[in-house]
This record gives structure tokens, sequence and C-alpha cells, in this order.
């Protein structure tokens, strides 16, 4: 295992209170990311430095890239578009008192793999749900505390899945012949002492790079599970990781100050690792 110095690079300086979910849009050639508590959408574009903020009527906890254009948003009460015109419109409505989402993924199949979570964290509260383009929801975990980190193996034959009290990363199999899962089992688990997984992205060795939530740092996980490398950040609460720009080479991670005591100027800014790894492109929401 390899552990490194601060590489990092502040891409973004901000303060968000909740900071989640890069995700590199290659169509646009931007970084979509997302504060949740302050209900923001966040671009910002590596080669110019155009920023844009765009604040919602809900709690968001995703934000993802549509096949024709616009995003899609994974809301406190469902599943919301926002078209190419910036109009928005839901998808899928199902609101349930004391529930928000929390962070998503988009399947090789361009389904919308879609977590919640209870406000107060309550085990069983929360849920994962795979949304298809035309707005069928179909639940697939339904006993869940903080849906976190969703991802696949380049080969689109494992899904990886957080959910964080655990203090696992769990794999499943798929299917290849509907997108299905089966045969959960931990891939790897994050001893205590060392923070709580959250949002992790995949590489294109297959390696699962984990965010680790009041543990100040990334880790990469090789694909039988060992821990080969450890990226030590300024800031405890590190929330989600992606692979982006032209290359996919960097590794873009976002940053929480909610909660947080003390003197952490970094903390709720986006950072970068340049130079990381070799991502793999990310699919775009078929709806």
């Amino acid at each position: 295992m390899t552990g490194t110095g601060p590489r990092f690079e502040v891409a973004v300086r901000a303060e968000a209170a909740l900071g989640e979910g890069p995700t590199w849009d290659p169509a646009t050639g931007r970084l979509l990311w997302i504060d949740i508590l302050n209900s923001r959408v966040h671009t910002w574009d590596p080669a110019t430095g155009r920023r844009t903020v765009r604040r919602t009527e809900q709690h968001v906890g995703a934000v993802k890239p549509r096949a024709g254009g616009g995003l899609v948003l994974n809301l406190r009460d469902g599943i919301g578009l926002l078209d190419p015109d910036g109009a928005f419109r839901w998808l899928h409505r199902d609101p349930v008192p004391g529930r928000r989402a929390n962070d998503a993924a988009v399947a090789p199949d361009g389904t919308l793999w879609a977590g919640t979570m209870r406000y107060d964290e309550a085990p069983g509260g929360g849920t994962l749900s795979r949304v298809a383009g035309d707005g069928t929801v179909t639940t697939v975990l339904d006993d869940v505390a903080v849906s976190n980190g969703t991802g696949w193996s380049p080969d689109g034959r494992l899904m990886y899945y957080v959910d964080s009290p655990t203090r696992r990363v769990d794999v499943f199999d798929v299917s290849a012949a509907d997108g299905r899962i089966s045969g959960r089992r931990p891939f790897a688990t994050i001893e205590e002492g060392a923070g709580f997984p959250d949002g992790l992205c995949v590489d294109a060795e297959g390696c699962v790079w984990v965010a680790l939530w009041d543990g100040g740092a990334v880790r990469r996980y090789t694909p039988s599970g060992e821990l080969d490398r450890v990226i030590v950040l300024p800031v405890p609460r590190v929330t989600a990781c992606a692979f982006g720009g032209p290359g996919l080479s960097d590794l873009y991670v976002t940053t929480a100050r909610v909660g947080l005591t003390g003197a952490h100027p970094l903390a709720g800014s986006l950072l970068v690792v340049p130079g990381a790894g070799r991502g793999v492109a990310q699919p775009a929401f078929a709806g």
C-alpha cells in the first residue's frame, strides 16, 4: 500500500455545507457537483474556470447528465428533470416525511440508481431504487440507513454499493440480461477510527476509490478488495470522488463543512488530484 502527501489542488474554493456527487459531463466538458443542504447545483469548466450555480427548490442529493441534454436530479421528493432550456419538470414524485435524497449513479444501461435516507439517519429508513428513462421506479433495496456510493466494474458485471453506517463497501453480481443485482457480499471494510465510506467511483483497472467521511482521505481498493493507495486530504469530511478532465485522469473530490468545529479553511471546497489514475466514461441517464 502507498500513501500520498497533499498532491491535491483546489479546483473551486467554496463553503459547501454538504458538497457531494462530482460527475464529469463529457458532452459539455464540465464537472457537475451539488451542495445537498444548500440546495445548489454547481458546474465548473476546468478549461475556462467558468462556474455556474443553480438553486433547487428542495434538497438535492445528486445530479447527472441526460442522454438528450439537460440534467436529472435526485431531489427530496423524487426525481426531477432539467431540460436543455433550463425548464424543470418531475419525472417521478414520491414524497415521504422525514426522508431526503442522497447519492445516485447511472448504470451502464442508462438507468438511474437513486438513494434515499432519513434526515435522522434511522436504520431502515432509506432505499436504493432503479429509475428507468420513462420514470418507472423499482425499489432494489428497502432496508438502508444512509444510501451512498454506487458504481459498476468496467465490464458491467459487478456493482459496488455503500450503506455508510455498515462501514462496508459491498459488491453484487449484475445480470447481463436485465441489469438486476444479486449475491450481495462484503468487498471492503473500513476499520474503526478511519471514518465512514461515503461516495465511490471505479477506474479503468477495476479499482474502487472510496471517499471517507470523517476520515480525511480517499482510498483505492484493487478488484480483489486489497487496499493499495491512500490519498490524504486536509479536510475531515471527504464525501465523494470521480474522474474527470479531457483524459479522465484527474480525480475530483467533494468535501463538507457541516458539523465541523475549529479551523478547516478548505472544508466545502471542490478538490482535484491531477493525474491520479484513469477513469471510465460514465453513461448519461436515458430519460
